[in-house]
């Protein structure tokens, strides 16, 4: 059992360092012995009956999950047996999914359009349906709640308004969370009151994937410009897809109606007009996500 991580070139032996760097060596007087313990008795390998229960644990776990927990559960599924080749063996998975929830493994049979639905694999031990739901089993019921030490990206531009990023940064400030600049050209931006504000990514390398929430912050001029630019408006449609909260100035509408299509702004986007609306947005994000949202990623 180690006892210590080592810190040397090597950490084990023999070796042809020595000295210092050549890391722990055998000790006779201070290493492991055994106890020379006289034992009676047959020796065998016996494993409780409970063992055999390969499906109650996932059961249990499964109808602990929220529904857009479970969904992810089936999506996945529906994901890695997609790239199974062999039909028979996506049956036999779905099989044994019978066993942990018929709800689960008629949806992932159904994404998979697989037909006839096969019968549930014979366990070999029978599960139990017994177990509870437990709260401490799901993620999402056991969230964080606050946004502290999450990052969040903003899309800047020249003209930028400073008092309300100046006013989004304070409000991060204070929920000990962190924020990036994310700006046409990796030069910079410059403000509406004329300071120059550094940027730490490009919009075509920092996607809105590397943020827990996002803010469009663009002046008007910039806005109509960045609706032909694919990775702005991929910056967008991603973070309505990942469910994330989005922050922006009434000046960045014109990307935001390019970016979502026909659909509407839900409560996940919520506008900044004032300091107010700055820490009413980073409260906002303190839920990480609105599950309620459905995109074609989720319907």
């Amino acid at each position: 059992m180690a006892l210590a991580n080592p810190w040397t070139r090597v950490n084990y032996e023999p070796n042809s360092w020595g000295g210092e760097l050549g890391g722990p060596r055998e000790s006779p007087e201070l290493g492991f012995q055994s106890f020379p313990a006289a034992d009676e008795g047959p020796k065998v390998r016996a494993r409780s009956e409970t063992f055999a229960d390969h499906y109650s644990q996932a059961r249990q776990f499964y109808i602990s999950q929220t529904p857009i927990e479970q969904e992810h559960i089936i999506a996945s599924f529906a994901f890695e047996l997609s790239k199974v080749e062999r039909p028979d063996i996506r049956s036999r998975m779905v099989a044994h999914l019978l066993n942990v929830n018929e709800d689960l493994a008629a949806t992932v049979a159904k994404q998979l359009r697989l037909e006839p639905m096969p019968k549930p694999a014979v366990p070999a031990r029978a599960p139990r349906t017994d177990l509870k739901a437990l709260r401490s089993l799901s993620i999402v019921l056991n969230g964080p709640t606050s946004f502290e030490g999450r990052k969040l990206g903003v899309f800047v531009s020249d003209g930028v308004d400073a008092v309300l990023l100046k006013a989004l940064q304070r409000a991060l400030d204070e929920e000990g969370a962190s924020l990036e600049i994310v700006a046409p050209k990796i030069g910079g931006v410059e403000a509406s009151d004329g300071s120059w504000i550094e940027a730490h990514q490009t919009i075509q390398g920092g996607p809105s994937v590397l943020y827990d929430a996002v803010a469009i912050m663009l002046a008007d001029e910039a806005a109509l410009q960045m609706i032909d630019d694919s990775s702005a408006r991929d910056f967008v449609s991603d973070a309505l897809a990942h469910s994330k909260f989005i922050g922006y100035v009434e000046s960045a509408l014109p990307l935001l109606k390019a970016s979502l299509g026909e659909r509407d702004l839900d409560e996940g986007f919520v506008g900044i007009r004032s300091g107010r609306d700055a820490t009413r947005f980073v409260e906002s994000c303190r839920a990480l996500r609105l599950w309620k949202r459905k995109t074609p990623v989720t319907e």
